[in-house]
């Protein structure tokens, strides 16, 4: 009898369990069984691993075979599991050493040819090996540098099964063909969705390796809802930009993310696992070190903004705009149900989805912007445009945003139309994105050295209750808002968050701690009512 076994990952969401490949060869009538809860694609891989180790040279053994994938309770899915069964078969049959594939995590697909096709997913599964105490992984060459990004691990890429059974055997290592230069690499196909990239800002690379980002100089006038911007930036709030059409809101929050820093090493790794689970990481592209922007449609379904599909949950827009921008153009045409889910992530960054297959955590740590119309005709603001929506119309169209969401938006910005004096350029080009990003990255530099020791890094996380004892205002600068909660205009959440406003806009100017002007700004960036403050952070 031969047994021999290997090691792969399991992906639930975006965490990975260490699977544990065992084969077993009896004397019998030739056949192969698959165990262990796999689901239609993986018992599919039995005819995909036979030929491929026929087309690799080696021999099919001809007995009673069976393969386990323990712990049998994880429910399996996908080809990535098929490179470990082939080489568990191999080891039972002794064509390999069975001691040399013992302790080696194998992801990848297999080709009828032999050939080992990438798939999704390749980040996590190796950072799921890695703290499980695994130190040598075989992966296929298109995604080595994906598995590469995981210290203290060693990544073999390998092109074929061919390749690696010498690779094992100590044998010499064939060369295989590259793929043909003059056309896309086929390979790749099993690392992206189609059609799933659009709309996740992941700009395209140029020729010269640069991408193209919009700046904010290109915004005419908008002083304002530029302020609310760099103030969204520095500490991690949310916005609501509401105006009649053409004002300019989405062209604003297209360039929010040219302004916010560079991810850190650990975000960065976060904001690619999601994104490979998805099936959206661009080749050649291993680490994302930039803030991803996710917009989708308002049509969009519940689930897919926070997640869901057939079987396990897969990631939404939510955790596709992880660490990033999640953009909601015309919110109030999104359905409520869809809006009202936003609740939970946008308080705990996170998501937790239930279904038959499973719970699934997946991150959602967020920056929301909103855009809405004052009406369903947009012109219910401008003075003299005839908007003919009746009073009770316009009422039941901004209802749409719930109050409670609302609540959890810390700032609301009217944007005026622009006039002929900006749009034509008289009145001067506004500040670049590399300027403001220089602020915004001083401010949020300023934040993480005040909250050293603490699990917080921005203004937006940090709870009322610290607000309230450790991080205290300059005497006397929370009158203001205390009237406005005992008007019943703000709510004890409301508060919480025009004290972390006023924080960020300290953080701005370079302050230790918000005086009553900064409190001022922030509520009139919550409430709209002017205070009579000057509204240009950084600058006062």
């Amino acid at each position: 009898m031969g047994f021999a076994r290997a090691c792969s990952v399991a992906l639930v969401g975006v965490e990975g369990v260490v699977v544990e490949v065992q084969a077993d060869l009896e004397p019998g009538v030739a056949a192969f069984t698959l165990v262990g809860l796999p689901d239609k694609s993986l018992v599919e891989s039995r005819d995909r691993v036979r030929a491929a180790v026929v087309n690799s040279g080696a021999e099919w053994p001809q007995k009673k075979l069976t393969v386990g994938l323990s712990p049998a309770s994880v429910p399996k899915s996908g080809s990535g599991f098929d490179l470990a069964v082939a080489c568990a078969v191999l080891g039972a049959a002794e064509r390999i050493d069975p001691a040399a594939i013992a302790d080696v995590v194998m992801i990848g697909e297999l080709g009828l040819d032999g050939r080992v096709r990438p798939v999704r997913g390749v980040l996590p599964a190796v950072l799921a090996a890695a703290e499980a105490g695994y130190r040598q992984v075989v992966v296929p060459e298109q995604t080595a540098g994906e598995a590469a990004l995981v210290p203290g691990v060693s990544v073999l890429g390998v092109r074929s099964l061919r390749q690696l059974i010498a690779v094992l055997g100590d044998e010499p290592v064939p060369d295989e063909p590259a793929a043909d230069q003059g056309r896309p690499d086929t390979m790749l196909a099993g690392l992206m969705v189609p059609g799933a990239g659009l709309g996740t800002g992941i700009a395209p690379l140029s020729a010269d390796g640069t991408a193209h980002r919009p700046d904010l100089a290109d915004v005419a006038g908008q002083g304002r809802a530029r302020t609310a911007l760099e103030v969204a930036a520095a500490g991690g709030h949310h916005l609501l930009l509401s105006g009649p059409p053409g004002a300019g809101k989405t062209m604003l929050a297209e360039r929010l993310t040219a302004i916010l820093p560079p991810l850190s090493r650990r975000e960065s790794l976060e904001v690619t696992a999601v994104h490979s689970v998805a099936g959206i990481l661009p080749p050649g592209e291993p680490l994302i070190s930039r803030a991803p922007y996710c917009a989708p449609h308002h049509s969009a379904t519940m689930q897919s903004l926070v997640g869901g599909g057939n079987g396990l949950p897969r990631p939404g827009a939510v955790s596709l705009a992880h660490r990033g921008v999640l953009f909601l153009d015309e919110a109030p045409e999104f359905s409520g149900r869809a809006l009202d889910a936003l609740r939970q992530p946008l308080e705990s960054g996170h998501v937790v989805v239930a279904r038959a297959a499973g719970v699934v955590r997946l991150p959602a740590r967020f920056l929301m912007v909103l855009a809405a119309n004052p009406c369903p005709c947009g012109r219910h603001t401008l003075a003299g445009a005839g908007c003919e929506c009746p009073p009770s119309t316009v009422r039941r169209y901004q209802a749409r945003l719930s109050g409670p969401l609302l609540d959890r938006v810390d700032l609301r910005v009217e944007v005026e139309p622009v006039g002929r004096a900006d749009l034509m350029g008289q009145g001067g080009r506004g500040e670049s994105s590399a300027e403001v990003a220089v602020r915004v990255r001083g401010a949020r530099e300023r934040a993480v050295e005040r909250l050293a020791g603490t699990p917080w890094t921005t203004n937006s996380e940090v709870p009322g209750h610290e607000l309230r004892t450790r991080l205290v205002a300059a005497p006397g600068a929370l009158m203001a808002a205390e009237r406005e909660l005992e008007r019943g205009v703000l709510t004890a959440r409301g508060l919480d968050r025009v004290l972390r406003v006023a924080w960020t806009v300290a953080d701005l100017r370079g302050a230790d701690r918000p005086d009553a002007s900064d409190v001022a700004v922030a509520l009139e960036l919550r409430t709209g009512v002017q205070r009579g403050v000057p509204m240009q952070a950084g600058a006062r």
